[in-house]
């Protein structure tokens, strides 16, 4: 890992919010991801299951997490299971854990190695009524690859086919949706690395830049300050690409009069952070990208004061909707015969903000929660509407993170600069 320890207390609090939703005399088990192949004898780079690593902080491949709160024997409540180390492997892949790094880690005393947990786990099974496994269940997961966890069910059930199943996923949406304090101080971090970088841009960018330069200068602040890397794909979408939400190229000029959308964020002891900003490639943005961009800023802000504890999302993306339109007609985007003619099931302001304003943040971007469920302090989200013109082959997002408390929301990207006279007058310090 590239960032400085993380406190074994945040994993140690995890595990017993989950172990205190668990049923009585029943056993939960969490495998790791697989390492994937990419080509030839190539693998790609290894990420552990976010599920997994809420519970213990371990990054390494091939681990387990058992949890057993009845379990006869006390040492064997909470067990880590880790692969042994083989100093002739260690030679070509590198060092893996030992027990007292995987302890200082995880806070997790009982350490088992791989080659001996079949035996120690088929006793458990027996003694316990119920088996809880995980599963991903993001809302959003479209992959039809039969990953770990999902061939792990399979043998499991062959196995002990008696026992009774359930579903350890459905507890983790409930609880990794409501961040502790620990893990939001994680996601500052994160934050803060973020911040660095953005500022860092605002000093680089200048027409005759490409897109892939802004990339680069983005991968080398986040590890110059240990961040893993970036949380996600880059988005450096300058001129018209900005209206393609998940732009991926990344591969053009960045020319005099356009505005250049970046949408980044680092990743910090495998929490994320989210930011999107849109700034002038000169270091000036006309009158008229003024006048959107004010508009998208005022969408935001309005966001922002909304999304509060008790609201539900549907009804809190129906507000900002009309209010979109509001603006929108106020900047010539729309009329009131447009609105007034508009399917009520596709409003007129979608034309022009096609996506949804916020969705949690945490260990993944898009973080595991259920979103019929109202907003519930603890929770964090971004806040990123957007304003996309074909016409004017022209793309405006703004997008903070935000920490949702009893008595409202903290924006946790509070001091990343967002005006236009912001922007403008640390575009133009001398370079």
């Amino acid at each position: 890992m590239k960032h400085l320890p993380l406190p074994s207390k945040l994993f140690e609090e995890n595990r017993q919010r989950f172990i205190k939703a668990m049923q009585p005399n029943s056993i939960a088990i969490f495998v790791s991801n697989d390492a994937f192949p990419s080509n030839g004898d190539a693998l790609h780079v290894f990420k552990q299951n976010s599920d997994l690593y809420w519970l213990s902080g371990i990054t390494q491949e091939d681990s387990m997490v058992i949890l057993y709160p009845d379990n006869s024997e006390k040492k064997f409540r909470e067990v880590l299971v880790l692969v042994r180390p083989n100093d002739l492997k260690e030679k070509w892949d590198g060092k893996r854990l030992r027990e007292a790094e995987a302890r200082a880690i995880s806070g997790m005393e009982t350490i088992v190695w791989a080659d001996t947990v079949d035996a120690l786990l088929q006793g458990w099974i027996h003694a316990a009524d119920t088996i809880y496994l995980d599963s991903n269940e993001n809302d959003r997961k479209a992959s039809l690859i039969r990953s770990s966890e999902y061939r792990f069910i399979d043998e499991m059930k062959a196995l002990y086919p008696l026992h009774e199943y359930k579903r350890a996923a459905k507890i983790l949406k409930q609880l990794r949706s409501i961040k502790t304090k620990e893990e939001v101080a994680v996601i500052q971090k994160a934050i803060d690395i973020t911040e660095i970088t953005f500022r860092r841009l605002l000093q680089f960018i200048k027409p005759g830049v490409t897109e892939y330069e802004i990339e680069a200068e983005i991968y080398h602040s986040f590890l110059s300050n240990r961040a893993e890397g970036p949380a996600y794909h880059s988005i450096i979408a300058s001129g018209d690409n900005a209206r393609t939400l998940h732009y991926v190229f990344n591969n053009q000029e960045c020319k005099d009069g356009d505005l250049v959308l970046m949408d980044f964020g680092a990743e910090y002891g495998g929490y994320c952070a989210d930011l999107t900003r849109t700034v002038p490639v000169n270091g000036k943005f006309t009158k008229r990208q003024k006048e959107v961009y004010n508009a998208c800023l005022h969408l935001h802000n309005y966001a922002k004061s909304i999304l509060k504890p008790g609201i539900l999302l549907a009804d809190y993306h129906n507000k900002v909707g009309a209010e979109a339109t509001k603006q929108f007609i106020k900047i010539g985007l729309l009329s009131k015969a447009d609105v007034k003619n508009e399917d009520k099931n596709n409003p007129a302001y979608r034309k022009y903000l096609y996506h949804g304003i916020s969705h949690h943040l945490g260990i993944d971007v898009h973080d595991l929660a259920n979103k019929h469920q109202p907003v519930t302090a603890g929770m964090v989200f971004t806040v990123e509407p957007g304003i996309y013109i074909e016409e004017e082959k022209m793309g405006i997002r703004i997008e903070n993170n935000v920490w949702i408390t009893k008595n409202g929301n903290t924006d946790l990207m509070k001091n990343i600069p967002v005006t236009v006279e912001e922007i403008e007058k640390l575009m133009h310090i001398k370079k």
